[in-house]
């Protein structure tokens, strides 16, 4: 069920919302948390589409800011429940005017009481005072600079204002590849490693932080090769005394995971989605310092 709220404000919101699950047979929610996304610049439908997916997971309100360039001064709403808004209910800010660099007021009251609060921006990095203005109250901060057309200038941008609780969906779609690197590595008596090498999408930042964690784990170089028709992580090896350790994909779909003197393993690694990412940062509200550590290495060698 969508509800459209024309030239409305905060209380009456709130208001619908409770109307709207009555109406929709809802008595009690098990909602674990507030996620709020920042659409500026991003593809709205596309963003609530993600957070759907991933609430099936971590049932939640969610709300949306997205800003309406019509001229006028007021905050057109929508509220979404039901069908509509995956596993919890999904409310949608257009604020216009005077009231778009205001969008932290415009949340607030919407928040839900003793939950915590996760802000993500699936468009460009904002800039600091972006972050802090809603970020404020939020336990995690989700930013996702793949696709940004500066990916080294996002990830030193980030890095300058990190603050415990951010991170970044580059990060995590690598996540996988790091536990089975460091499972693979692990099974080889010397684990020297004198260089590394990745190949994946041009321009990756998730090659560009991953490459800076291997740095500043195993002491090596590194070496990145782009392929244009790839989609994200190819290849990831790393050359040991005893032989390279390797995993790679090349369909996107299964990998082969090599070791010195074991046969070849296959298993599936399927790329993943953006609500798997998503859902993958919503388990987790503590402090991710490893991604704090990869970050601030790469600011401090590139």
């Amino acid at each position: 069920m969508i509800i459209d709220m024309p030239m409305t404000n905060t209380s009456q919101i709130n208001k619908r919302l409770v109307e709207s699950r009555n109406e929709a047979g809802v008595i009690t929610q098990g909602r674990v948390m507030t996620l709020v996304i920042d659409a500026t610049g991003a593809d709205m439908e596309r963003a609530i589409e993600t957070a759907n997916e991933a609430s099936r997971e971590h049932p939640c309100r969610v709300i949306v800011v997205a800003p309406d360039e019509c001229g006028s001064d007021c905050l057109n709403a929508q509220i979404r429940v039901g069908a509509d808004a995956g596993a919890g209910e999904v409310v949608v800010l257009r604020p216009s005017g005077d009231q778009i660099p205001h969008g932290d007021t415009l949340v607030t009251p919407l928040l839900l009481p003793d939950a915590p609060v996760v802000v993500w921006w699936p468009g460009d990095v904002p800039d600091e005072s972006t972050r802090e203005r809603l970020g404020f109250w939020a336990a995690r901060r989700i930013t996702d600079t793949k696709g940004d057309k500066n990916p080294d200038g996002a990830l030193k941008e980030l890095a300058e204002s990190y603050k415990p609780g951010d991170t970044d969906l580059v990060w995590t779609r690598t996540t996988r590849w790091r536990a089975l690197l460091a499972s693979a590595l692990d099974q080889v008596a010397d684990q020297t490693v004198s260089r590394a090498r990745l190949v994946g999408d041009v321009g990756s930042p998730s090659i560009l932080l991953l490459g800076a964690w291997l740095t500043r784990v195993l002491g090596c170089e590194i070496t990145a090769e782009y392929d244009a028709s790839a989609k994200g992580l190819i290849s990831i090896s790393l050359e040991t005394p005893e032989g390279a350790v390797a995993i790679e994909r090349p369909d996107g779909f299964n990998a082969t995971i090599k070791q010195p003197g074991q046969p070849d393993h296959v298993l599936a690694l399927p790329s993943r989605t953006l609500g798997d990412v998503l859902a993958e940062e919503l388990r987790r509200l503590d402090d991710d310092p490893v991604y704090g550590e990869a970050l601030a290495f790469y600011a401090e060698t590139h």
